[in-house]
């Protein structure tokens, strides 16, 4: 099974979203941000959108099995309009007893993320209804090809040990674990380039 680079670099957006928000649905750390459903739908796109930067735009996202999984990389020097906004979005759908704690979470996050050119794997997910089949493995295999071509690294960051473990797997070592006051744990993690 192999992950696609959709033909003429066209991608619908929506259908990525949404299979990211229902791959997403039960990962603790978001969960943990935005225990409210509603908060979640309303902020876990948005979310993605920022953090990925042009990369829809620029057909760095890989699907597969026609659409039940996708994996969005954001390219190296690919500015990312989060830095600027998340703030924003915090303020409007994190619990505000929560919100310092969500900050603190994301300040860490910040301080592994590497400084010199990578490939950012900013989110990789399957429909839960088609996970365990080998769709996630084909999303990372497509996109670390990218990256073993281009001499570059991979980075990312797991938020649940069952996808930890699937990206160690797949060569990523981790950097550390981020937990902060009752968050689950995360982990940063860097995959050399083959």
């Amino acid at each position: 099974m192999t992950a696609t680079v959709p033909p003429n670099h066209r991608v619908d957006t929506g259908r990525i979203l949404e299979v990211l928000l229902s791959a997403f649905s039960s990962d603790p750390g978001f969960r943990w941000m935005f225990p409210d459903p509603h908060r979640y739908r309303t902020a876990f796109p948005e979310m993605v959108r920022l953090a990925a930067g042009t990369a829809i735009e620029d057909a760095t996202v890989d699907v597969v099995g026609g659409g039940v999984g996708a994996a969005v990389w954001r390219a190296p020097g690919v500015a990312s309009a989060a830095d600027e906004t998340w703030g924003e979005l915090f303020l409007a759908l994190v619990d505000p007893a929560r919100l310092a704690a969500v900050f603190a979470f994301g300040e860490q996050f910040g301080s592994y993320h590497p400084s010199e050119p990578h490939w950012y794997l900013v989110a990789v997910g399957v429909d839960p209804y088609q996970q365990g089949s080998g769709h996630g493995s084909a999303l990372l295999r497509t996109g670390l090809e990218r990256c073993d071509r281009d001499g570059l690294p991979a980075y990312l960051e797991a938020g649940h040990p069952r996808n930890r473990a699937l990206y160690e797997r797949h060569g990523f070592e981790v950097l550390g674990e981020i937990q902060v006051a009752d968050s689950p744990p995360a982990w940063p993690m860097l995959r050399p380039p083959a």
